[in-house]
């Protein structure tokens, strides 16, 4: 049985949910960003407790396929830039049309209809908070991060990233508060 979850960003997610199936003793054959798939189905009676328990971890099951493709979209992208595996020749619409077997244009219709923001706006938004993480670490130069992102230019990351949050990378640097999101919040 395969279960589809929403919110689940990081290995940290990944070990909070496996947490949960195991609480149930749901024995797991495949986990991943947003997905469990189960050995054996699960009675609707523990599907709804483990549902209930999600919540208050901050997940939540998605149960139609459009939702279920969404969260497949951001994850693709969330762990292509986590991994800061996106060079400057990266097509974000060849990638998820490979990855997703499908056109693009349906992809970025559900996403759009589903997000209230369109796909290539939410790629540069976790690019940008890629990027403050980075920032903050101080192991990468300006450029580097540029590099390590896709920018084809360090002005071209400054440009973005003061649009998206009214600052220069360095002036971000010297705020004595950082300003963040969680990726399942951008």
């Amino acid at each position: 049985m395969k279960i589809f979850i929403k919110n689940m960003v990081c290995g940290r997610c990944i070990t909070a949910v496996e947490s949960i199936f195991n609480e149930f003793k749901i024995k797991i054959k495949s986990l991943s960003l947003g997905e469990v798939e189960t050995e054996f189905e699960i009675s609707e009676e523990d599907l709804h407790s483990i549902e209930k328990k999600l919540l208050e971890t901050g997940f939540e099951r998605i149960k139609d396929s459009a939702h279920q493709l969404i969260e497949k979209i951001k994850n693709l992208i969330i762990i292509k830039i986590s991994d800061l595996d996106v060079d400057e020749n990266f097509i974000l619409s060849e990638f998820l049309s490979a990855k997703l077997h499908k056109e693009y244009s349906a992809l970025s219709k559900a996403f759009s209809q589903n997000e209230n923001t369109t796909l290539e706006q939410f790629f540069i938004l976790q690019k940008i908070e890629k990027v403050k993480e980075l920032l903050l670490y101080n192991e990468f130069t300006l450029t580097e991060i540029a590099g390590k992102l896709g920018y084809k230019s360090v002005q071209h990351l400054s440009s973005q990233f003061r649009n998206s949050t009214g600052f220069t990378p360095t002036e971000f640097k010297k705020l004595k508060i950082h300003i963040r999101k969680p990726l399942d919040l951008v």
